[in-house]
């Protein structure tokens, strides 16, 4: 539905691209919903009020409730002689202070944010250790105890490459096609002192539904000792959501960054 609206209006009006970064805490996710405020409601009523246009704006994924991101991609088509800038600076105006449009810039009227995506790049953040950092509630998974990066990390490599992700798709939620391509799985510390944080970062050519917190949370259980960093081949093959871990809350999931073409 989205892209044949996006279609529609590709014959009319120019192409503006925006970077979005938010905070999901107080959103019922990316996408408009009765059930509640979400970051396309906001960011196309901040457009309306700026212009008084009604736009469709399309984002490069729908992220869940409570998923934050830093590099969102959306775009949408405007009849508004305003400068991209301009745009961008207005919008920040008008949005919620935990919504900032970082970037703005005009595109080509065939401009697809989720079609034309080279890959995504995702970080999950742990908050390991025995006392939980209240500042970090909803923006970091608090696992009250150490974790063995080096065994997660090497779990992690045992990701990178093409495979069927299956096993990391959340159930009830069929693709076409499970294969997915990662390019990159890395496992990080950052200390600093008792505010410790892991970094879980995942970029790959395309995501299942869930698939980057089912994969954070089967690393924990790595990190935790409950399955060796050896059984992730293992559970790849199997093709099964049974042999993978709980699914992370969203909280400590942020969207980093999507990467086009050159010219996009």
């Amino acid at each position: 539905m989205e892209e044949s609206e996006h279609a529609a209006a590709r014959s009319t009006g120019r192409c503006i691209k925006l970077t979005v970064a938010y905070d999901g805490t107080n959103y019922h996710g990316w996408q408009t919903q009765p059930t509640g405020p979400t970051i396309q409601s906001a960011l196309e009523a901040a457009i309306k009020s700026i212009c008084g246009e009604t736009v469709h704006i399309i984002g490069s994924g729908r992220t869940d409730a409570g998923v934050h991101a830093w590099g969102q991609v959306a775009s949408f088509h405007t009849h508004s002689k305003l400068p991209a800038d301009v745009f961008r600076k207005a919008l920040n105006a008008n949005l919620p202070e935990d919504i900032v449009v970082r970037d703005a810039c005009d595109v080509a009227s065939s401009f697809r944010p989720i079609n034309d995506a080279l890959s995504k790049r995702y970080r999950y953040v742990l908050q390991p250790g025995r006392i939980n950092d209240p500042f970090a509630l909803k923006h970091a998974w608090f696992v009250k105890r150490i974790l063995d990066v080096e065994s997660m990390q090497k779990a992690a490599e045992a990701l990178i490459g093409e495979h069927d992700f299956a096993a990391f798709q959340a159930t009830g939620s069929p693709r076409q096609s499970t294969v997915r391509t990662m390019i990159d799985a890395a496992v990080t510390l950052h200390d600093a002192q008792e505010r410790r944080k892991i970094f879980i970062e995942v970029e790959a050519t395309g995501f299942l539904y869930n698939m980057v917190r089912i994969i954070a949370g089967t690393l924990v259980e790595v990190g935790q000792g409950k399955r060796p960093a050896e059984s992730m081949a293992a559970i790849i093959a199997s093709c099964d959501r049974l042999q993978a871990g709980m699914t992370a809350p969203a909280h400590g999931l942020y969207l980093l960054q999507v990467h086009y073409p050159p010219h996009e």
